[in-house]
């Protein structure tokens, strides 16, 4: 593996022994969604779950990556129902039915550890759960086209043509990131695009992948608040998230739950 190098789009390549320390970051991000699961019900809020994912960051001997970027004040992203990505944990309470993705990083030695998840409080309506899953399965197939020699446009294409094959859109305003010992680099990670097109994947390149799916149309817009992004038709949002590394013959997943609680969340 070729080391301490970056390529010309500004992808860093990673050591072989940078995966240890992603792992780590991954694992502990993971232990955390996995515990936050049982936290989700109907008439607790979205603020006093993310207090508890802030206390277990300090209690696991990690920082929280979110608290201070940017302005940013809380240990996560609890983005609820039409809200896309990046909402603010706070007053509201859920009710029942209410499906929710939550984004956690921390950084654990140095090593940035970015996951997130969908959870539902009390009882999914048939049309959430199956958006849940085909977005879950969207993210494996885009993590399934991770290979050295393989382009970023394989990955995009693949999460595309599965998810409009299911008759939902794919947002295209937000999209994943290099990852390591930064929280965002090079590259940009579209879940849409074309087979063969962009930079090509190497062994060591850190990303992740999160694609957002919608039920309705792709488009979206922030709130106010310069945060919370939400689809523009009011239809339900998911997002699941992966941090990975580029081996020398596919991809290892960096943020898999210790538990197995990956998915199903409900």
């Amino acid at each position: 593996m070729n080391e301490a190098r970056v390529t010309p789009e500004g992808i860093r390549i990673h050591a072989r022994e940078d995966f240890e320390g992603m792992h780590a970051a991954g694992r502990l991000t993971a232990r955390i969604l996995d515990e936050v699961g049982e936290r989700v019900f109907p008439g607790t809020t979205t603020g006093e779950i993310d207090d508890f994912i802030r206390t277990r960051v300090e209690e696991l001997g990690a920082t929280s990556a979110t608290i201070g970027y940017r302005g940013y004040q809380h240990a996560s992203c609890i983005s609820v129902n039409h809200v896309v990505c990046h909402g603010i944990p706070g007053e509201k309470r859920l009710v029942d039915g209410d499906i929710l993705n939550i984004d956690v990083t921390v950084i654990l030695d140095g090593w940035f550890g970015d996951s997130s998840r969908m959870y539902v409080a009390g009882t999914p309506s048939v049309k959430a759960r199956r958006l849940i899953q085909v977005t879950h399965d969207a993210l494996m197939k885009g993590i399934e086209a991770v290979r050295p020699g393989a382009t970023f446009g394989d990955i995009g294409a693949a999460i595309q043509t599965y998810a409009e094959g299911h008759r939902m859109s794919v947002v295209r305003d937000f999209c994943g990131h290099g990852i390591g010992r930064v929280f965002h680099a090079p590259p940009n990670v579209l879940h849409f695009g074309r087979p063969g097109k962009g930079p090509k994947l190497e062994e060591g390149m850190f990303f992740t992948i999160e694609p957002m799916i919608n039920l309705g149309r792709p488009e979206t817009k922030v709130l106010a608040d310069d945060w919370t992004a939400v689809t523009r038709d009011k239809s339900l949002s998911a997002q699941f998230e992966h941090a990975v590394g580029v081996t020398a013959d596919g991809c290892e997943i960096f943020t898999l739950s210790p538990a197995g609680k990956y998915f199903p969340a409900i």
